[in-house]
Protein backbone atom coordinates (compact mmCIF):
# COMPACT_ATOMS: atom_id res chain seq x y z
CA UNK A 1 0.00 0.00 0.00
CA UNK A 2 3.09 2.16 0.95
CA UNK A 3 4.45 1.59 -2.18
CA UNK A 4 1.30 2.92 -5.00
CA UNK A 5 1.22 5.85 -2.75
CA UNK A 6 4.90 6.29 -2.94
CA UNK A 7 4.31 5.61 -7.04
CA UNK A 8 1.53 7.99 -7.38
CA UNK A 9 3.53 10.52 -5.86
CA UNK A 10 6.56 10.57 -7.55
CA UNK A 11 4.07 10.57 -10.96
CA UNK A 12 2.27 13.69 -9.59
CA UNK A 13 5.87 15.11 -8.59
CA UNK A 14 7.18 14.56 -12.58
CA UNK A 15 4.02 15.91 -13.73
CA UNK A 16 3.73 18.96 -11.80
CA UNK A 17 7.75 19.23 -13.08
CA UNK A 18 6.62 18.75 -16.69
CA UNK A 19 3.93 21.12 -17.02
CA UNK A 20 5.87 23.64 -15.14
CA UNK A 21 8.45 23.66 -17.65
CA UNK A 22 6.07 23.95 -20.24
CA UNK A 23 4.70 27.06 -18.78
CA UNK A 24 8.15 28.18 -17.79
CA UNK A 25 8.87 27.98 -21.96
CA UNK A 26 5.39 29.11 -23.14
CA UNK A 27 5.06 32.37 -20.82
CA UNK A 28 8.49 33.48 -20.72
CA UNK A 29 11.06 31.99 -22.96
CA UNK A 30 9.04 31.61 -26.43
CA UNK A 31 9.94 35.06 -27.84
CA UNK A 32 13.90 33.88 -27.12
CA UNK A 33 14.10 30.45 -27.59
CA UNK A 34 13.40 29.47 -31.24
CA UNK A 35 13.98 26.68 -33.61
CA UNK A 36 15.42 27.52 -37.04
CA UNK A 37 13.29 25.83 -40.39
CA UNK A 38 15.24 27.67 -42.82
CA UNK A 39 16.68 25.25 -45.07
CA UNK A 40 21.06 25.78 -45.03
CA UNK A 41 22.07 27.32 -48.23
CA UNK A 42 25.52 27.67 -49.84
CA UNK A 43 27.14 30.64 -51.17
CA UNK A 44 25.70 32.36 -53.36
CA UNK A 45 28.57 32.89 -56.29
CA UNK A 46 28.68 35.39 -59.14
CA UNK A 47 29.01 34.84 -62.36
CA UNK A 48 31.99 33.73 -63.94
CA UNK A 49 34.80 34.66 -65.20
CA UNK A 50 35.14 38.19 -64.46
CA UNK A 51 35.01 39.65 -68.26
CA UNK A 52 35.12 43.05 -70.20
CA UNK A 53 31.52 43.74 -71.80
CA UNK A 54 31.12 43.28 -75.80
CA UNK A 55 31.75 47.20 -75.76
CA UNK A 56 34.76 46.81 -74.34
CA UNK A 57 34.49 48.28 -71.35
CA UNK A 58 34.47 47.23 -67.24
CA UNK A 59 33.56 49.38 -64.79
CA UNK A 60 35.04 49.15 -61.18
CA UNK A 61 32.97 50.86 -58.31
CA UNK A 62 35.87 51.51 -55.81
CA UNK A 63 34.56 51.75 -51.71
CA UNK A 64 36.68 53.11 -48.94
CA UNK A 65 36.60 53.68 -45.68
CA UNK A 66 32.87 52.80 -44.95
CA UNK A 67 33.03 52.56 -40.90
CA UNK A 68 30.04 50.91 -40.79
CA UNK A 69 29.30 50.10 -37.03
CA UNK A 70 25.86 48.66 -35.87
CA UNK A 71 23.58 49.96 -38.84
CA UNK A 72 21.97 52.43 -36.60
CA UNK A 73 25.65 54.59 -35.52
CA UNK A 74 25.51 58.33 -35.43
CA UNK A 75 27.29 60.22 -38.38
CA UNK A 76 30.77 61.95 -37.89
CA UNK A 77 31.56 65.57 -39.64
CA UNK A 78 28.02 66.55 -41.18
CA UNK A 79 25.57 69.74 -40.44
CA UNK A 80 23.76 70.53 -37.29
CA UNK A 81 20.50 70.13 -39.12
CA UNK A 82 21.54 66.66 -40.53
CA UNK A 83 22.86 64.84 -37.19
CA UNK A 84 19.64 63.77 -35.70
CA UNK A 85 18.54 62.08 -38.95
CA UNK A 86 22.04 60.50 -39.90
CA UNK A 87 23.35 56.71 -38.93
CA UNK A 88 24.58 54.32 -41.12
CA UNK A 89 21.87 54.09 -43.00
CA UNK A 90 22.92 57.09 -45.15
CA UNK A 91 25.68 55.16 -45.89
CA UNK A 92 23.71 52.31 -46.98
CA UNK A 93 21.65 54.20 -49.20
CA UNK A 94 24.23 55.97 -50.68
CA UNK A 95 25.97 52.46 -51.71
CA UNK A 96 22.94 51.17 -53.40
CA UNK A 97 22.15 54.47 -55.40
CA UNK A 98 26.04 54.39 -56.62
CA UNK A 99 25.29 51.01 -57.65
CA UNK A 100 21.61 51.41 -58.97
CA UNK A 101 23.30 55.01 -61.04
CA UNK A 102 26.67 53.12 -62.21
CA UNK A 103 25.89 49.79 -62.99
CA UNK A 104 29.48 48.70 -62.09
CA UNK A 105 30.79 45.08 -63.60
CA UNK A 106 32.47 44.79 -60.05
CA UNK A 107 33.29 46.38 -56.64
CA UNK A 108 36.37 47.00 -54.87
CA UNK A 109 36.05 48.12 -51.22
CA UNK A 110 39.19 49.34 -49.99
CA UNK A 111 39.34 48.81 -46.42
CA UNK A 112 37.99 50.30 -43.25
CA UNK A 113 34.81 48.58 -44.40
CA UNK A 114 33.54 48.30 -40.33
CA UNK A 115 34.51 50.27 -37.59
CA UNK A 116 35.28 47.72 -35.33
CA UNK A 117 35.38 49.57 -32.10
CA UNK A 118 31.77 50.93 -32.78
CA UNK A 119 30.47 47.74 -32.71
CA UNK A 120 30.34 43.90 -30.43
CA UNK A 121 29.25 42.13 -33.18
CA UNK A 122 31.98 42.45 -36.26
CA UNK A 123 29.71 39.60 -38.37
CA UNK A 124 26.16 41.07 -38.31
CA UNK A 125 28.01 44.44 -39.03
CA UNK A 126 29.61 43.06 -41.93
CA UNK A 127 26.60 41.50 -43.54
CA UNK A 128 24.82 44.72 -42.96
CA UNK A 129 28.03 47.22 -44.77
CA UNK A 130 28.35 44.40 -47.64
CA UNK A 131 24.45 44.24 -47.88
CA UNK A 132 23.95 46.56 -51.03
CA UNK A 133 26.62 44.77 -52.77
CA UNK A 134 25.00 41.27 -51.90
CA UNK A 135 21.31 42.34 -53.14
CA UNK A 136 23.08 43.15 -56.05
CA UNK A 137 24.31 40.10 -57.62
CA UNK A 138 27.71 41.67 -58.87
CA UNK A 139 30.66 40.56 -58.04
CA UNK A 140 32.58 42.24 -55.53
CA UNK A 141 35.67 41.28 -53.38
CA UNK A 142 37.29 43.45 -50.25
CA UNK A 143 40.90 44.20 -48.41
CA UNK A 144 40.93 44.94 -44.59
CA UNK A 145 41.89 48.55 -43.43
CA UNK A 146 43.41 49.29 -40.05
CA UNK A 147 39.85 49.61 -38.36
CA UNK A 148 38.47 46.07 -39.38
CA UNK A 149 40.02 44.05 -36.60
CA UNK A 150 38.70 46.38 -33.63
CA UNK A 151 35.81 44.31 -32.97
CA UNK A 152 34.94 40.45 -32.18
CA UNK A 153 37.29 39.01 -34.90
CA UNK A 154 40.95 38.56 -35.99
CA UNK A 155 42.15 39.61 -39.29
CA UNK A 156 41.91 35.98 -40.21
CA UNK A 157 38.59 35.65 -39.07
CA UNK A 158 37.42 38.72 -40.74
CA UNK A 159 39.10 37.95 -44.27
CA UNK A 160 38.10 34.08 -43.92
CA UNK A 161 33.83 35.23 -43.42
CA UNK A 162 33.99 38.12 -46.23
CA UNK A 163 35.21 35.40 -48.43
CA UNK A 164 32.46 32.75 -47.57
CA UNK A 165 29.58 35.99 -48.25
CA UNK A 166 27.55 35.93 -51.23
CA UNK A 167 28.50 36.86 -54.57
CA UNK A 168 32.43 37.34 -53.19
CA UNK A 169 34.99 37.06 -54.70
CA UNK A 170 37.64 37.63 -51.89
CA UNK A 171 40.17 35.76 -50.59
CA UNK A 172 41.62 34.77 -47.28
CA UNK A 173 45.21 34.32 -49.24
CA UNK A 174 46.58 33.08 -52.56
CA UNK A 175 46.48 29.22 -52.88
CA UNK A 176 49.26 26.96 -53.54
CA UNK A 177 49.82 23.28 -54.33
CA UNK A 178 49.35 21.30 -51.31
CA UNK A 179 52.46 19.42 -51.17
CA UNK A 180 50.92 16.01 -50.09
CA UNK A 181 48.90 15.98 -52.94
CA UNK A 182 49.64 17.37 -56.12
CA UNK A 183 45.75 17.51 -57.38
CA UNK A 184 44.76 19.99 -54.62
CA UNK A 185 45.42 23.51 -53.01
CA UNK A 186 45.91 24.64 -49.82
CA UNK A 187 46.08 28.75 -48.76
CA UNK A 188 49.88 29.80 -48.60
CA UNK A 189 50.66 30.71 -45.24
CA UNK A 190 54.31 31.79 -45.80
CA UNK A 191 52.78 35.14 -46.41
CA UNK A 192 52.14 38.26 -44.32
CA UNK A 193 48.81 39.42 -43.67
CA UNK A 194 45.36 38.20 -44.81
CA UNK A 195 43.87 39.08 -48.33
CA UNK A 196 46.60 38.89 -50.18
CA UNK A 197 44.96 37.85 -53.49
CA UNK A 198 44.70 38.38 -57.68
CA UNK A 199 41.33 38.42 -59.88
CA UNK A 200 41.63 37.75 -63.84
CA UNK A 201 39.52 39.67 -65.92
CA UNK A 202 38.46 37.94 -69.61
CA UNK A 203 37.96 39.69 -72.89
CA UNK A 204 34.71 40.11 -74.18
CA UNK A 205 32.06 37.39 -75.34
CA UNK A 206 32.57 36.99 -78.86
CA UNK A 207 35.80 38.44 -79.65
CA UNK A 208 39.29 36.45 -80.08
CA UNK A 209 40.25 37.32 -76.64
CA UNK A 210 36.96 35.78 -75.06
CA UNK A 211 39.19 32.98 -73.03
CA UNK A 212 42.04 35.00 -72.20
CA UNK A 213 42.90 36.92 -69.31
CA UNK A 214 43.20 40.36 -70.37
CA UNK A 215 43.54 41.97 -67.33
CA UNK A 216 44.37 41.34 -63.56
CA UNK A 217 43.61 43.01 -59.90
CA UNK A 218 46.07 42.41 -57.13
CA UNK A 219 44.46 42.92 -53.60
CA UNK A 220 46.92 43.18 -50.78
CA UNK A 221 46.90 43.61 -47.12
CA UNK A 222 48.93 46.83 -45.76
CA UNK A 223 48.15 45.84 -42.33
CA UNK A 224 46.72 48.44 -39.24
CA UNK A 225 49.44 49.07 -36.33
CA UNK A 226 52.73 48.31 -35.63
CA UNK A 227 55.70 49.40 -33.55
CA UNK A 228 59.03 50.52 -34.98
CA UNK A 229 61.70 50.83 -32.22
CA UNK A 230 59.41 51.88 -30.01
CA UNK A 231 57.33 54.43 -31.86
CA UNK A 232 53.36 53.56 -32.87
CA UNK A 233 52.89 53.79 -36.53
CA UNK A 234 50.65 52.32 -39.59
CA UNK A 235 51.22 48.90 -40.76
CA UNK A 236 52.91 48.33 -44.55
CA UNK A 237 53.23 46.04 -47.07
CA UNK A 238 55.85 42.74 -46.30
CA UNK A 239 58.64 41.57 -48.54
CA UNK A 240 56.69 38.41 -48.41
CA UNK A 241 53.32 39.62 -50.11
CA UNK A 242 55.73 41.71 -52.74
CA UNK A 243 57.56 38.48 -53.39
CA UNK A 244 54.12 37.03 -53.82
CA UNK A 245 53.48 39.94 -55.88
CA UNK A 246 56.07 39.02 -58.38
CA UNK A 247 55.69 35.75 -58.70
CA UNK A 248 51.99 35.77 -59.78
CA UNK A 249 52.47 38.71 -62.27
CA UNK A 250 55.68 37.02 -63.92
CA UNK A 251 53.35 33.83 -64.14
CA UNK A 252 50.40 35.59 -66.08
CA UNK A 253 52.22 37.13 -68.35
CA UNK A 254 54.53 34.39 -68.74
CA UNK A 255 51.31 32.48 -70.69
CA UNK A 256 50.67 35.82 -71.97
CA UNK A 257 50.66 35.98 -76.28
CA UNK A 258 49.96 39.29 -76.15
CA UNK A 259 53.08 42.06 -77.41
CA UNK A 260 52.68 43.95 -74.23
CA UNK A 261 52.73 42.30 -70.62
CA UNK A 262 48.73 41.82 -68.92
CA UNK A 263 47.81 45.21 -67.52
CA UNK A 264 46.85 45.10 -63.89
CA UNK A 265 45.56 47.28 -60.99
CA UNK A 266 46.01 47.19 -57.19
CA UNK A 267 44.08 47.69 -53.73
CA UNK A 268 45.13 48.28 -50.78
CA UNK A 269 44.30 50.71 -47.64
CA UNK A 270 47.41 52.50 -46.47
CA UNK A 271 49.13 54.88 -48.66
CA UNK A 272 53.00 54.56 -49.07
CA UNK A 273 55.46 57.24 -48.10
CA UNK A 274 56.03 58.30 -51.58
CA UNK A 275 52.26 59.36 -51.99
CA UNK A 276 53.50 61.97 -48.46
CA UNK A 277 56.99 62.69 -49.86
CA UNK A 278 56.58 62.96 -53.91
CA UNK A 279 56.92 64.21 -56.03
CA UNK A 280 54.36 63.61 -58.89
CA UNK A 281 54.30 64.15 -62.11
CA UNK A 282 51.33 64.82 -62.49
CA UNK A 283 48.45 65.31 -59.88
CA UNK A 284 44.48 65.67 -60.71
CA UNK A 285 41.99 65.86 -57.61
CA UNK A 286 42.11 67.33 -54.27
CA UNK A 287 44.74 67.03 -51.33
CA UNK A 288 42.98 67.78 -48.80
CA UNK A 289 44.79 66.14 -45.29
CA UNK A 290 48.15 65.10 -44.48
CA UNK A 291 49.02 61.69 -45.56
CA UNK A 292 49.43 59.11 -42.92
CA UNK A 293 51.22 56.35 -43.81
CA UNK A 294 53.90 53.61 -42.06
CA UNK A 295 57.47 55.17 -41.19
CA UNK A 296 58.41 52.17 -42.80
CA UNK A 297 59.10 52.35 -46.34
CA UNK A 298 59.55 48.20 -47.71
CA UNK A 299 59.59 49.16 -51.08
CA UNK A 300 56.64 48.95 -53.03
CA UNK A 301 57.03 51.46 -55.48
CA UNK A 302 60.29 50.16 -56.70
CA UNK A 303 58.47 46.76 -56.90
CA UNK A 304 55.55 47.89 -58.55
CA UNK A 305 57.63 49.97 -61.17
CA UNK A 306 60.37 46.92 -61.50
CA UNK A 307 57.03 44.79 -62.25
CA UNK A 308 55.67 47.43 -65.40
CA UNK A 309 51.80 45.58 -65.83
CA UNK A 310 50.49 47.83 -62.49
CA UNK A 311 49.27 50.84 -63.59
CA UNK A 312 47.40 52.36 -61.07
CA UNK A 313 47.08 51.29 -57.03
CA UNK A 314 43.89 52.42 -55.60
CA UNK A 315 43.84 53.34 -52.02
CA UNK A 316 41.78 54.27 -48.87
CA UNK A 317 42.49 55.43 -45.58
CA UNK A 318 42.81 59.74 -45.89
CA UNK A 319 38.93 60.52 -46.24
CA UNK A 320 39.43 64.16 -47.33
CA UNK A 321 41.98 63.42 -50.33
CA UNK A 322 40.38 62.15 -54.00
CA UNK A 323 43.37 62.90 -55.79
CA UNK A 324 45.43 60.54 -58.73
CA UNK A 325 49.24 61.25 -58.47
CA UNK A 326 51.52 59.69 -60.59
CA UNK A 327 54.71 58.33 -59.05
CA UNK A 328 57.23 57.07 -62.20
CA UNK A 329 54.74 56.67 -64.22
CA UNK A 330 52.26 54.84 -61.33
CA UNK A 331 48.40 56.45 -60.79
CA UNK A 332 48.25 56.12 -56.93
CA UNK A 333 44.45 57.02 -56.24
CA UNK A 334 42.54 57.83 -53.52
CA UNK A 335 39.12 56.65 -53.23
CA UNK A 336 37.56 59.64 -50.75
CA UNK A 337 35.64 58.97 -47.77
CA UNK A 338 32.26 56.35 -48.37
CA UNK A 339 30.83 56.23 -45.03
CA UNK A 340 28.78 58.69 -43.55
CA UNK A 341 30.76 57.27 -39.66
CA UNK A 342 33.55 57.86 -40.75
CA UNK A 343 35.55 60.87 -40.60
CA UNK A 344 35.03 63.94 -43.12
CA UNK A 345 34.25 67.79 -43.37
CA UNK A 346 30.68 69.07 -42.40
CA UNK A 347 28.79 70.34 -45.72
CA UNK A 348 31.07 68.24 -47.69
CA UNK A 349 30.20 65.13 -49.83
CA UNK A 350 30.58 61.46 -49.26
CA UNK A 351 32.21 59.84 -52.39
CA UNK A 352 33.30 57.08 -54.26
CA UNK A 353 35.40 56.60 -57.35
CA UNK A 354 34.14 54.70 -60.76
CA UNK A 355 37.14 53.19 -62.70
CA UNK A 356 36.14 52.42 -66.27
CA UNK A 357 38.64 50.57 -68.49
CA UNK A 358 38.44 51.10 -72.35
CA UNK A 359 40.18 48.59 -74.29
CA UNK A 360 40.88 50.88 -77.32
CA UNK A 361 42.73 54.04 -76.54
CA UNK A 362 41.91 55.53 -72.76
CA UNK A 363 40.81 55.02 -69.39
CA UNK A 364 38.55 57.38 -67.95
CA UNK A 365 38.89 57.18 -64.07
CA UNK A 366 36.02 59.80 -62.34
CA UNK A 367 34.96 60.56 -58.47
CA UNK A 368 31.25 60.45 -57.67
CA UNK A 369 30.38 62.55 -55.05
CA UNK A 370 26.92 62.73 -52.90
CA UNK A 371 25.08 65.54 -50.56
CA UNK A 372 23.38 64.61 -47.32
CA UNK A 373 21.05 62.05 -48.57
CA UNK A 374 18.06 60.62 -46.77
CA UNK A 375 16.06 58.82 -48.85
CA UNK A 376 16.27 56.96 -52.17
CA UNK A 377 14.74 59.41 -53.94
CA UNK A 378 17.85 61.98 -53.56
CA UNK A 379 20.03 62.57 -56.44
CA UNK A 380 22.68 60.59 -57.16
CA UNK A 381 25.79 62.98 -57.48
CA UNK A 382 27.57 64.91 -59.69
CA UNK A 383 30.95 63.63 -60.77
CA UNK A 384 33.22 66.14 -59.68
CA UNK A 385 36.22 65.54 -61.76
CA UNK A 386 37.45 63.11 -64.57
CA UNK A 387 40.66 62.68 -66.48
CA UNK A 388 41.88 60.26 -69.31
CA UNK A 389 44.97 58.18 -69.35
CA UNK A 390 46.50 56.78 -72.37
CA UNK A 391 45.83 53.24 -72.19
CA UNK A 392 48.42 51.23 -71.23
CA UNK A 393 47.38 48.64 -73.93
CA UNK A 394 45.64 48.40 -77.19
CA UNK A 395 43.49 45.49 -78.04
CA UNK A 396 40.89 45.74 -80.92
CA UNK A 397 38.16 43.49 -81.06
CA UNK A 398 37.85 41.09 -84.29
Amino acid sequence: MQSSSTLIQSFLYLALITISLYLLQFFILSDRLTVSHHKITHKKHPHLPLRFNSDGTFKILQVADMHYGTGLTRCRDVLSSEFERCSDHNTTLFLKRMIDAEKPDFIAFTGDNIFGSSTNDAAESLFKAFGPAMDSRLPWAAVLGNHDQESTMTREELMLFISLMDYSLSQPNPLTQDPTDPTKQQIMTEIDGFGNYDLRVWGPPGSHLANQTIFNLFFLDSGDRAYVDGFKTYGWIKESQLRWLRGASKGHNQGNHQSQDIPSLAFFHIPIPEIRSGPFREIFGEYREHVACSIVNSGVLQTLVSMGDVKAVFLGHDHLNDFCGNLNGIWFCYGGGFGYHGYGRAGWSRRGRVILDLMDIIKLIFVTGLPFCQGLCCPCGERLWQFSLLSPFDMIMD
